[in-house]
């Protein structure tokens, strides 16, 4: 894979000032893979200068305009998906066909999504002799993870470009491959100079440049609850729009009335995807008690059946997780949760066996597990599924709000179950039998996963001013 050493910045291709030379590590077979500059603060405001420039003409493009804009993005981007899929799969080892599918095809639903929203949206509104709009809140700050990186960019640059908005998107150093071939594509398609601006960095560098800039209206962060909190801090000194999509800790409530055979694949498959890579993942598996022995019965045999394998492959097997400090931190969460009484029903410590290279972790399950317990407390960002069993429904619904987080959840049960349940799970979004995530519904979550919401209008909304112009028509 090409190195891409340059910054994307006012409509050029251009060195960093100052910056670092820094190698992005294949996790499968521990080697590099491509190499990015680690931006400045430098760079963040020739960045900042060239946004807030363009600002003013592309705040006042018509809608019909962006949504031909983003017509042309997504015709670029389709014809660049298999080297976006390959970037991934090279950078951050997700396996070539879930790249290829889910997360490549992520960015394609939010473009979609996007450009409904807003040829949909209602811009003004009369209330009385007064007439409320929504404008362009300004030049916004884009800081996305390494997990799903295409999904993160697009759903926030889709809807950032559709408001009228200029940026500057810092993707993670660990996926920003992908990210330089995106830029490529709004290139192509014709975005305006400075309308769209990428620089490579890390947290400390360019992330809290970012965070803190004057010029700088919002700043749109997804990544963990402690970054998060470090991004708020840094730009509360100039009292800029905030949206976050922190950590999760999704419980998977199972009902005494659900199909277990079904139940059970479904939570598990959502955690496998990605590797256990998914703030969504449903990682606390909530079933009846009498029933745990059928539950385990049923996971154990599909977690050893799953397989790793080289990322680069076609096949339904999983890759390895991100890097050597994530493999660490999993290796020890399932250290822990043994020394703490769970009980190992599958996997474990260590690399699957044969394997002795790249950052592969045995597909692993415990049962038996309290919510007290430190593997299901943290969140764990790891191929691992826990077994909580409940005595009564109270408890279950409980033990899923018995979380600081409040991102997502998942439910399976008849419906009076479900209509019962439900309401009272403190989360952002609640799966329902299996539901998969929509573009074009809102995405966030309560208590410490953030706030704000993604998506669809939901998304659109948040990149927006709301001007209440009064009297107009006295």
């Amino acid at each position: 894979m090409a190195d891409y050493l340059q910054h994307y910045i006012d409509g050029k291709w251009v060195d960093s000032q100052g910056g670092t030379r820094h190698a992005v590590i294949n996790p499968a077979t521990e080697q590099s893979c491509t190499h990015i500059t680690l931006g400045t603060p430098a760079d963040v405001d020739t960045a900042v200068a060239a946004a807030r420039r363009a600002f003013d003409s592309f705040s006042q493009t018509s809608v019909d305009e962006r949504i031909a804009l983003l017509e042309a993005i997504m015709a670029e981007y389709k014809h660049r998906a298999g080297d976006l899929a390959q970037a991934i799969a090279l950078e951050m080892g997700c396996p070539i066909s879930v790249a290829k599918t889910a997360q490549v095809g992520s960015g394609v639903g939010h473009l979609a999504a996007a450009i409904k929203a807003l040829g949909d949206f209602a811009f003004e509104e009369t209330i009385n002799t007064s007439i409320v709009v929504h404008e362009p809140i300004g030049v916004v700050a884009l800081i996305t993870p390494w997990n799903w990186p295409l999904n993160q960019i697009v759903a926030k640059v889709a809807p950032a470009l559709a408001a009228g908005n200029t940026m500057i998107l810092k993707p993670s150093e660990e996926a920003p491959a992908c990210a330089a071939i995106f830029a490529e594509v709004l290139e192509a398609a014709g975005v305006p100079p400075g309308v769209f601006n990428l620089i490579n960095g890390d947290g400390a560098g360019v992330g809290a440049a970012l965070s803190a800039h004057p010029g700088i209206d919002m700043v749109s962060f997804t990544g963990s609850t402690r970054a998060g909190i470090m991004v708020a801090k840094s730009a509360a000194d100039t009292v800029k729009r905030v949206h976050q999509e922190l950590g999760g800790k999704a419980p998977s409530v199972v009902l005494d009335s659900a199909d277990m055979a079904k139940a059970v694949p479904g939570t598990l498959m959502s955690v496998l995807l990605n590797s256990g890579q998914s703030c969504i993942a449903p990682t606390r598996l909530l079933v009846p008690a009498a029933r745990q022995a059928e539950a385990v019965a049923i996971a154990k045999q599909m977690m050893t059946a799953t397989q790793t394998g080289d990322p680069m492959t076609e096949g339904r097997h999983i890759g390895p997780l991100v890097n050597k400090a994530q493999f660490d931190k999993v290796q020890g969460l399932i250290e822990t949760a043994i020394a703490e009484g769970a009980t190992l029903e599958a996997g474990g410590p260590g690399r699957p066996e044969g394997v002795d290279a790249g950052y592969f972790v045995r597909p692993t399950l415990f049962s038996g597990v309290t919510n007290d317990m430190t593997i299901a407390r943290e969140e764990i960002f790891g191929p691992v599924v826990t077994i909580i069993p409940y005595a009564s429904e109270e408890e279950a619904i409980r033990i899923a709000n018995d979380t600081p987080y409040g991102l997502s959840a998942v439910l399976f049960g008849d419906r009076e179950g479900v209509k019962r349940v439900a309401p009272r799970l403190r989360a952002g979004m609640v799966y329902i039998n299996g539901g998969q995530p929509d573009p074009s519904v809102a995405f966030g979550g309560y208590k410490q996963s953030g706030n704000g919401r993604e998506y669809g209008k939901f998304g659109l909304a948040e990149f927006m001013e709301v001007k209440s112009v009064i009297g107009v028509l006295a």
